[in-house]
């Protein structure tokens, strides 16, 4: 096993899948080849230059700010959103669903390089008894011209990870408010650069982690903000997910793009679904913020040997080397000294857990399964049932208590809640500081894992803002007008 990035044996839209990542995109903050080098090169742990070991500067220099804060912009108010969707595979052609299910919400253009998947999602829109939307299907980067209409307020991106950056930045420099599926971008200067263009553009450009609207999630930072919990100390969140035998099937990804990541980065490739929750009960960015990551990684043996047990001698993952920590476990520090565990791990046998833990001085709150023990209300050692404290739930699953869509409801609370900000001009729930956060565990836990563990700063993308305490998830049900 070595860190070499693998030739690419199918050189097919879904094996490279948009991968021009921010090759010749000018970024004047160290932008490299593209994104799977870009972990791996943006510090060289062996490098030393007239600065110091280059351990030391694991962190871009934070770029001067060239626009506003976008902390607490709101959305201009709309009667109706106007929507494109860009990928349609399994996540776009679900979520294509819940757009048409709020109302106030118009689908006008949708993109796929498949075209037969275009035309699959335009036919929803159809039944719906909506007009037929633009399709835009001539290859990978037909979007620019999609993002060119000029009838667009938001553009939901739901494709390979090596494009987020790329259609990100795009949608933001067409005036188009965006929001990306995890992660948001693979690079630090990547994610700089979209703190830059959603300053500069004055659009905003969010992370759509969905799990951050789920049921128990939202009573948690509830309760955490009414004292509950007491003065807050830890907290933990994971994606720990066997998706061996998806990773495996060309009918699942189409392709190896979501496998091949596991041959270029050691580290955490999926913070965002833990990392997300927890930083909003502990108000991260909101008077508390994330300042350093610690990584440690497993040898990477789940796949090669998931491999061995079930492909073919002639399938070409056999030409694939596998890097990536099987178990990825992380703590990250805080600027008020508390701390927060992550853990990724897709590659070995275990019950589906995301963790989704918070304890402070008054007790603790541990998910998968759910419970508690808070003080006065439990003694004896014994854990008390969560389900006794639906009073705290979020105004959104009071309202609906029974939502459609995938992954228990929270895909749906959402989109609704995300177009409901929009149509009547209200500040979003999570802004691009957020998603910067919540997505630097990817390229800092490599690097932290390849130094043997050394310690990682993570940068201040919100430039001090984060000391303002100010709104987030725990919003208030509007008046609707």
């Amino acid at each position: 096993m070595n860190d070499a990035v693998p030739e690419h044996h199918d050189p097919t839209r879904r094996s490279l899948l948009w991968t021009a990542g921010a090759a010749g995109a000018g970024l004047g903050l160290g932008a490299f080849g593209g994104p799977a080098e870009a972990a791996e090169h943006a510090v060289d742990p062996a490098a030393t230059t007239a600065a110091g070991p280059a351990a030391d500067r694991t962190a871009p220099q934070e770029p001067p700010r060239r626009g506003d804060t976008m902390i607490g912009v709101p959305f201009q108010r709309r009667s109706a959103v106007r929507v494109a969707l860009i990928g349609l595979g399994n996540r776009g052609g679900a979520m294509i669903d819940l757009y048409l299910a709020v109302p106030g919400v118009k689908v006008v253009a949708l993109c796929d390089p498949v075209r037969a998947k275009a035309e699959k999602a335009a036919a929803k829109v159809t039944a719906a008894g909506q007009p037929a939307p633009a399709l835009y299907v001539h290859g990978d980067h037909d979007y620019e011209q999609l993002l060119r209409r000029g009838d667009i307020d938001f553009a939901h991106v739901a494709t390979p990870w090596d494009s987020h950056f790329e259609i990100a930045a795009s949608a933001l420099r067409n005036g188009v408010h965006v929001g990306v599926e995890c992660p948001i971008a693979l690079q630090l200067d990547q994610l700089w650069a979209l703190v830059d263009l959603s300053e500069r553009t004055r659009r905003h450009c969010m992370q759509l982690e969905n799990c951050c609207y789920g049921r128990n999630e939202m009573r948690v930072l509830r309760m955490a903000h009414a004292g509950k919990f007491g003065d807050l100390l830890h907290a933990a969140g994971a994606y720990l997910h066997d998706l061996r035998a998806l990773m495996f099937d060309p009918a699942y990804y189409e392709g190896p793009w979501r496998r091949l990541w596991h041959t270029r980065l050691r580290g955490d490739l999926y913070p965002n679904h833990g990392f997300g929750p927890v930083a909003n009960y502990l108000d991260l960015n909101r008077g508390d913020r994330a300042v350093s990551i610690v990584s440690m990684g497993t040898p990477s043996l789940g796949l090669a040997q998931y491999r061995a047990a079930n492909m073919p001698a002639d399938d070409p993952s056999w030409k694939e080397s596998y890097i990536g920590s099987d178990r990825t476990t992380s703590l990250v520090r805080t600027a008020r000294g508390r701390v927060i565990r992550l853990e990724h791990d897709v590659s070995t046998p275990h019950p589906y857990s995301r963790i989704n833990s918070l304890g402070g001085t008054k007790g603790v709150f541990e998910d998968y399964p759910e419970r508690i023990y808070i003080e006065p209300d439990h003694k004896n050692d014994e854990w008390g049932d969560f389900s006794r404290y639906a009073e705290w739930d979020h105004w959104l699953w009071k309202e609906h208590a029974d939502p459609p869509g995938g992954h228990g409801g929270m895909d749906y609370m959402l989109v609704f809640r995300l177009m409901q900000c929009m149509r009547l001009g209200l500040v979003p729930d999570f802004d691009v500081y957020d998603a910067a956060t919540w997505t630097s565990p990817v390229p800092l836990s490599h690097l932290s894992v390849r130094q043997g563990g050394l310690p990682q700063q993570i940068p201040d993308f919100t430039r001090g803002e984060w000391r303002r305490p100010r709104p987030g998830m725990d919003s208030e049900k509007p008046a609707e007008a």
